[in-house]
């Protein structure tokens, strides 16, 4: 079995739906590698071979264990974590097959490969077993943040011509995490500092002897029985809450290595992992407590970075948890769909029966969508990111700086739009479909004969970790919002050329996503009347002339915009309906075989959205009076 070729529309994009020449031509450096491949052909090749085998591993080696592994226990014995012998096994084999280095640099010890082909593997393992996914994530992910991190503040040094890494910082770290002996996590989340990372309590220290050393405690750490930890901690000395420094601008990042191997095989603890968590799901992935006490860390750039520092790996999560949710629902689908063809009630098979072939169109086309949309918001993270990185570090004319920074900066916009949206949909969907997939086998569904109650007590977590589906909508909503209120001719002119495609055009699927669009416009207009008609009340007393200044600059999220907070997770849906739209619709041009995609996605989402809409534009007064009256 292999989980690759068994997948048409995840074939769809390997062979046709992603733009490979930017990414291979970003990554490989116009082929200038002597060790490299030497056409866009080959690299291609390349990662369609890496993905087979990933796809016959993961469906060979992960599947037939993930029951198993989700019932043997993981426990704290000395303050270390020790894996049960299959699992150990597993990850073996992975580092075996080189796939902690697959995105890593060649002089590295990597293959070089785009991320792109590390998500599409995720997805596959994430379909054999999401917590073997995430643990195997904070390999080759916390090696490839090393390595940014060092690009970004400054502390590699490349050859402007080819691209070649002649030294960076965490050249030994990486390649100890390429090896299998090593991984590491990212530690934000305190026991009372979730989203608000502003509550940050941790704090480090800098020593007359220049070294920095971290105190506080850390909870629901992913991994965080690894060896290299990027933890979030606050730097600045603040007197009153008042002070900005208090806030986000006063933490900083570090990279904290939480034990040192002795010549004598024993292990000296930097930093304490106490206890780990007892989790509803994902139990073959460790969620971890960590103490750090007086622990040594290296800043990573500058002081008052750390939020910044963090968005990076967090925006490259919240990716993965994308893919991952992807893979559940791949596995959740097929679950119910073949155990549905081979259950017969009332003279046929349940899956002939209406309601159920009904759920399992819709599942189908979710996928679907879900994967148009974590592919392009991919593609458009990592583009920026080599973007950057190649008119920081390469060679080139002004005038081709200029257009490379045009590119980063559409690859950035389109990045920022997008991940949101597939972080919110694809946790949503996960719990959904698992939830539908249990229902599809009925009594069999709540039993632990089929996995399908592991797939629910996995997939509830998702829209809890790496931002949570509320933090997802309020930053769609803040974004849309602002976007408009910063270009209001833009929004105009889109708005009309929607109206205008969807009464002429001749194509109906054009004609469909159009009125996605014209929904999506009317639903983001009634929030900004209502935004600034709230906003407006707050101008009273400021003189007329400075109104422009103080509507666009001072706006308190708390005051101008319950509106729109209440309204966001309805507005990010309509965003998700409209985005999967447009994208589906660009592959049925080029591609007409993929029409029926687009059409059963529209079939759904165009009345989805128009109710979404209805509730946008007339509800929500009788709560937020209530609110007020209560404040």
């Amino acid at each position: 079995m292999n989980y690759l070729k068994d997948n048409d529309d995840l074939l769809f994009y390997l062979n046709k739906g992603i733009d490979w020449a930017t990414l291979v031509d970003l990554t490989e450096h116009a082929y200038r590698s002597p060790d490299g491949p030497a056409t866009l052909e080959e690299a291609t090749a390349l990662y369609t071979e890496v993905l087979e085998m990933v796809g016959s591993f993961v469906a060979d080696e992960i599947a037939p264990i993930a029951a198993e592994v989700d019932v043997t226990p993981l426990e704290v014995v000395n303050g270390e974590v020790p894996f049960p012998p299959k699992l150990q096994k597993v990850f073996d084999k992975i580092a075996n097959l080189g796939l902690h280095g697959l995105t890593v640099p060649r002089e590295l010890g990597g293959m070089n490969a785009p991320m792109m082909a590390y998500f599409l593997a995720a997805e596959l393992m994430a379909r054999a077993d999401v917590s073997i996914m995430a643990h195997h994530s904070f390999h080759g992910g916390i090696a490839m943040a090393m390595l940014v991190y060092s690009l970004r503040e400054g502390t590699s040094e490349i050859d402007p011509e080819n691209g070649y890494i002649h030294r960076t910082r965490f050249a030994d770290e990486i390649a100890e995490i390429v090896s299998g002996k090593a991984w590491g996590c990212m530690d934000i989340t305190e026991p009372d500092a979730g989203s608000d990372m502003a509550a940050i309590r941790t704090r480090a220290r800098q020593g007359d002897d220049g070294v920095w050393r971290l105190t506080g405690q850390k909870v629901y750490i992913t991994s965080g029985h690894g060896k290299y930890h990027f933890v979030i901690a606050r730097t600045e000395d603040t007197k009153s809450s008042d002070d900005p420094m208090a806030g986000l601008a006063g933490l900083s990042m570090f990279m904290v290595p939480a034990y040192e191997d002795l010549p004598d095989g024993s292990r000296k603890r930097l930093a304490h992992v106490p206890r780990i968590e007892h989790k509803l799901g994902h139990h073959a992935s460790v969620t971890a407590q960590v103490v750090f006490e007086d622990s040594v860390g290296v800043l990573i750039g500058e002081r008052g970075e750390g939020f910044q520092h963090m968005l990076t790996l967090m925006n490259n999560a919240r990716l993965g948890v994308g893919f991952e949710c992807i893979g559940l629902c791949e596995s959740a689908y097929r679950m119910a769909r073949d155990y549905a063809a081979g259950r017969s009630s009332m003279g046929k098979t349940i899956d002939r029966h209406e309601m159920i072939a009904d759920y399992l169109d819709e599942m189908r086309t979710d996928i679907q969508a879900l994967r148009a949309i974590c592919v392009a918001g991919a593609f458009h993270e990592e583009s920026a990111q080599k973007f950057f990185l190649r008119i920081r570090y390469m060679r080139a004319d002004g005038e081709t700086r200029q257009q490379m920074q045009k590119q980063l900066n559409h690859h950035k916009t389109q990045s920022r739009r997008l991940t949101p949206l597939l972080k919110y949909f694809g946790a949503e969907k996960a719990v959904e479909m698992a939830r539908r997939c249990i229902q599809i086998h009925g009594g069999a569904g709540y039993t632990t004969d089929y996995g399908a109650e592991k797939l629910l007590r996995d997939a509830l977590v998702m829209p809890i970790y790496e931002g949570t589906s509320q933090i997802q909508a309020l930053m769609a909503m803040k974004d849309t919002l602002i976007g408009v209120m910063k270009n209001p001719g833009d929004f105009v002119r889109e708005q009309a050329q929607a109206q205008l495609t969807m009464r002429t055009s001749r194509d109906p699927l054009e004609r469909g996503v159009a009125r996605l669009q014209v929904l999506r416009a009317s639903a983001v207009q009634s929030l900004l009347v209502r935004t600034a008609g709230n906003k407006l009340q707050g101008l009273r007393g400021v003189p007329m002339a400075k109104w422009p200044d103080a509507f666009l600059r001072n706006w308190n999220p708390k005051r101008d915009f319950s509106w729109a907070m209440l309204h966001a997770e309805r507005l990010i849906r309509i965003l998700f309906d409209e985005a999967a739209a447009e994208l589906l619709l660009e592959q049925a041009k080029a591609h007409p075989e993929r029409r029926d995609v687009l059409e059963r996605w529209l079939d759904r989402a165009i009345p989805r959205s128009r109710a979404l809409h209805e509730e946008i534009l007339h509800t929500g007064s009788r709560l937020l009076n209530t609110l007020k009256t209560h404040a």
